[in-house]
């Protein structure tokens, strides 16, 4: 693991506009679980499962595998 792996890591303008198109489609996504799931401990699971997601999608972006942080 790199050493700034669970340090915080100010993302570049264009990770910054990669992940607002990420975000963007992650809450329609969220919308349509949203609505069409029945409500319950499933759709809970699911829309919580999501959101984890979507977060890990922001590290995706900023850092590469071994927690180095990406350059683009």
């Amino acid at each position: 693991m790199h050493a700034s792996t669970h340090e915080y890591l100010k993302p570049t303008e264009l990770q910054v506009e990669k992940m607002a198109r990420v975000r963007a489609a992650a809450k329609a996504f969220n919308d349509v679980l949203d609505a069409e799931l029945p409500d319950g401990p499933d759709k809970t699971f699911a829309i919580r499962a999501h959101r984890s997601n979507a977060m890990w999608c922001n590290v995706a972006i900023t850092r590469l595998a071994d927690g180095t942080p990406r350059d683009d």
